[in-house]
């Protein structure tokens, strides 16, 4: 994954730019399933808004507080479906954005 900070006056370092490819804004609905079926689940579904799209993830909003790092989730978008692992999780008042890592 691509790292990169910037330095301010001060001389600490800022985080600036994590992300190892391009990503595109999207829109639509995608529905994540997790549980006893799914390894590392926590059980439900969840839908959610696609924020954007990377070859390999994916950013969502959505109402699910129990989604947390590294569980397994079998995701389905309208053009794809998988298994994606949820790499980062950020509450935002009532609503919950992740971001998402498809495996092979």
């Amino acid at each position: 994954m691509k790292r990169s900070a910037e330095t301010s006056k001060s001389g600490t370092a800022q985080h600036a730019e994590q992300r190892g490819e391009p990503r595109r804004a999207a829109a639509g609905e995608v529905r994540f399933h997790f549980g006893a079926e799914v390894p590392n689940g926590g059980g439900g579904e969840v839908r959610a808004k696609l924020l954007d799209r990377s070859a390999r993830g994916f950013r969502a909003q959505h109402d699910c507080f129990q989604l947390t790092c590294g569980q397994i989730v079998e995701f389905h978008l309208l053009t794809a479906r998988g298994v994606a692992r949820v790499v980062w999780t950020r509450i935002l008042g009532d609503s919950v954005e992740s971001g998402f890592l498809i495996l092979p």
